[in-house]
C-alpha cells in the first residue's frame, strides 16, 4: 500500500501494538489517543467508500500474503504483524485479520436545522450502533449523544454501526442545555404516553429523542418536546427494544415525508 513497503512487527512488546490493543479493547481509549480503530474488511471498505483515508493500515501476516495486493495504494503507513499478535490486539472472538486507524474528527458543532436523533443516556453499544444505522438509512444525518450515552466511536458501537458512522454528523458528550440551539422540533418517544405514532402528524424536519433502555427519556429532554408519541403494541409487551423503536419511528418519519 506504500511505496516503501510495510513495517513488520514481530515483538509482543512493541509500543504500537500496545497502543492498538488499547484502541481495540478500551471503549474510551479513542478519546485519549484522538484515534479510532476499525477492524475487519467490511468496516474498512465502508470507510474508503466514504473517502475516509486511514492514518494507518494493519494486516495480519496471512492476510497480507494472501490479499495485500488487492488493497488500493492510499499512501498510508502499513503495518504487518504475525497472526498471533493481531489476535492479541483484537477485541473480537474471531479477529478480523486487518484494521484501520483513523484520526478522530475534531470538534464537531451541533447543526441547528438538521434532521436529528437525540440519544439520552443509552447504554448498550449494540443498540447505539443499530440506531446509527437507522439514522443513516432513514435520512437523519445528525446524531446528538447526551452525556452518559455509550461512546459513539468505541469499537463495539463501530461494529454494530456497520459503516453508518461515515455518513453521519456525530456530536457526543452533550449537556441538555445544548439542545436549546436546535431549530427543529423535538419529538419525544414513550412506552406509555403521547399520541399513537400511526395517528400522529409528524413534523419535518425534526429531532427524535430516544431514552435510556430502562428509565426512558429524561424529563429535562421530554419537557423540550413539542410532540410525544408511542407505538401501538397489540401483543401486550411492556415496551420495545430501543433500537427496534427507533427503526419504527424513523421509518414513520421517512414515510410521511415521502407521502
Amino acid at each position: 500500500m506504500t511505496a516503501t513497503g510495510p513495517q513488520f512487527i514481530t515483538s509482543a512488546g512493541n509500543a504500537l501494538l500496545k497502543d492498538l490493543r488499547r484502541l481495540a479493547q478500551d471503549s474510551t481509549a479513542y478519546r485519549k489517543q484522538g484515534r479510532v480503530w476499525l477492524e475487519g474488511d467490511h468496516l474498512c471498505r465502508a470507510a474508503l467508500a466514504r473517502r475516509v483515508v486511514p492514518a494507518l493500515a494493519v494486516f495480519s501476516q496471512s492476510l497480507w500474503e494472501e490479499a495485500g495486493h488487492q488493497w488500493p495504494d492510499l499512501g498510508t503507513r502499513t503495518v504487518v504483524m504475525a497472526d498471533a499478535l493481531f489476535a492479541s490486539l483484537s477485541g473480537l472472538e474471531s479477529p478480523g485479520r486487518m484494521g484501520f486507524v483513523l484520526d478522530l474528527p475534531g470538534t464537531v458543532q451541533l447543526q441547528p436545522e438538521a434532521p436529528s436523533l437525540i440519544l439520552d443516556r443509552l447504554q448498550d453499544a449494540g443498540n447505539v450502533g443499530a440506531i446509527l444505522r437507522c439514522a443513516a438509512a432513514f435520512g437523519f444525518p445528525q446524531v446528538l449523544a447526551m452525556k452518559g450515552t455509550a461512546a459513539l466511536w468505541s469499537p463495539k458501537v463501530l461494529r454494530a454501526g456497520m459503516g453508518a458512522h461515515f455518513g453521519l454528523h456525530l456530536v457526543e458528550g452533550l449537556e441538555t442545555a445544548a439542545l436549546d440551539a436546535l431549530r427543529v422540533p423535538i419529538v419525544a418517544t414513550s412506552s406509555h404516553a403521547g399520541e399513537w405514532l400511526h395517528q400522529a402528524v409528524l413534523p419535518w424536519p425534526c429531532a427524535w429523542a430516544l431514552g435510556h433502555e430502562g428509565q426512558g427519556l429524561g424529563d429535562d429532554i421530554a419537557s423540550r418536546a413539542g410532540v410525544a408519541v408511542r407505538i401501538v403494541q397489540p401483543g401486550g409487551e411492556e415496551s420495545l427494544n430501543v433500537a427496534a423503536a427507533a427503526a419504527i419511528c424513523l421509518h414513520a418519519s421517512a414515510a410521511a415525508r415521502a407521502g
